[in-house]
């Protein structure tokens, strides 16, 4: 069977097209800082619609990380979007909710992760998940439980820009503004 001119222009097209979209792939999903391997989690929406939120009920803690890749040999690496600026170091509290992402990974998927992925505009932090920050991560939480039995609690900043992104605005008598 021989193709005609415009068949093979059109499969020619159809390759180089297919290549670009290749190219573009690769592109984008280096510049989202994930590392190699299948994403198993999205919460962005970004690979595909994602409604689970991971609980881990002895530890009375659910979240939702932006990804979850797992890579070739079974590890499960969380990785969370920061879109603020970009700091020299990642935040305390970014370096904790990325321990929570890590506990729930053990916890809902029986895989420890090694280390998680903090990615800012410019730059990602690989942050190892060892036991001192596991424990510092118990510790606040033990923390914050012993909290909810204090009743008022002082906000802790001066930050408005976080006053108003806070969930709770609305019923808190000490916000900002």
């Amino acid at each position: 069977m021989v193709m005609g001119g415009a068949t093979l222009g059109f499969v020619l097209v159809l390759i180089a097209f297919s290549m670009g979209l290749l190219w573009r792939a690769r592109v984008l999903r280096h510049r989202s800082g994930l590392p190699p391997g299948d994403v198993i989690y999205d919460d962005t929406g970004v690979w595909f619609p994602n409604a689970e939120t991971l609980v881990a009920r002895d530890f009375q803690l659910v979240g939702k990380p932006d990804y979850l890749v797992k890579q070739p040999d079974g590890a499960i690496i969380p990785v969370e979007i920061k879109s603020g600026r970009t700091p020299d170091a990642p935040w305390e509290g970014h370096v904790l909710q990325l321990a929570v992402y890590c506990l729930l990974v053990d916890e809902c998927y029986g895989v420890r992760p090694k280390f998680g992925i903090l990615q800012y505009p410019d730059r990602a932090f690989a942050v190892d998940y060892t036991e001192e920050l596991e424990e510092d991560l118990l510790d606040l939480l033990a923390d914050m439980r012993d909290d909810t039995f204090e009743g008022e609690l002082d906000r802790d900043h001066n930050d408005w820009h976080r006053c108003a992104q806070c969930s709770v605005r609305h019923r808190c008598v000490q916000r900002l503004g």
